[in-house]
């Protein structure tokens, strides 16, 4: 499929001040992780830490924040990962559930998704 890169913009809690930055969409990553930098620029607080299982087999306690993720115009309160600086920020797979979009292989794009009710 390769890689595909949006805008995603992270936001305050009030919604007031919004950060772009280009993530590599990656349905394999749970959480989405921007730089840290951006997170401490608006304000999120840790709330818990968390083990992660990287790409590599390594396991690392990181912090675990919650804020605002807009993507395509669509807004939603997400788990996000505070990320070290220099690091690929990835769109993980909660936020992409969160604003309904899935991955359209081919056109290497976000498309819209129905909810899903069992």
């Amino acid at each position: 499929m390769g890689t595909i890169g949006v805008p995603v913009e992270i936001g305050d809690r009030d919604r007031q001040r919004w950060i772009e930055i280009s993530a590599l969409v990656d349905t394999g990553a749970s959480i989405t992780s921007p730089p840290a930098s951006a997170l401490r620029e608006l304000d999120v607080q840790v709330l818990f830490q968390q083990e992660f299982r990287f790409g590599q087999r390594e396991v690392q306690r990181m912090n675990v924040g919650q804020t605002w993720i807009r993507v395509e115009g669509r807004e939603v309160v997400t788990p996000v990962l505070s990320n070290d600086e220099g690091t690929q920020p990835l769109l993980g797979a909660m936020a992409l559930e969160g604003v309904f979009m899935g991955v359209e292989p081919h056109a290497r794009r976000l498309i819209p998704v129905e909810g899903l009710m069992t």
